[in-house]
């Protein structure tokens, strides 16, 4: 699968609303045939910073995503909301599921 996770640093002004604004586009991710995961997280730390956590099932999948007409309009419409680049980190990963981790499995 490929697996994307980005750090997007929104604007302070627009923080409260980002789960709002970036709702089309999300929505839009989710229902891509080879979409395994598309979802934001909102920081702890930073109350303006949002992670995406993504995964599509292949790189078929991954290159129907960046050519679709709602990453188009997002990558023309989303940066006037961030105060700054999102940074990323996109790898091929094996499997198409999350695994447990061992080291705290619950009992």
């Amino acid at each position: 699968m490929i697996f994307i996770t980005a750090r997007f640093q929104v604007k302070p002004e627009h923080a409260d609303a980002w789960p709002e604004i970036s709702a089309a586009f999300t929505e839009a991710c989710n229902a891509e045939e080879g979409c395994l995961w598309f979802f934001w997280s909102r920081s702890v730390s930073d109350e303006s910073e949002y992670v995406l956590v993504e995964a599509f099932r292949d790189a078929e999948a991954g290159a129907a995503h960046v050519n679709s007409e709602h990453f188009k309009r997002a990558t023309a419409e989303l940066p006037g909301y961030l105060a700054a680049t999102p940074r990323i980190v996109n790898c091929e990963v094996p499997g198409t599921a999350w695994s447990e981790l061992g080291e705290m499995a619950v009992s």
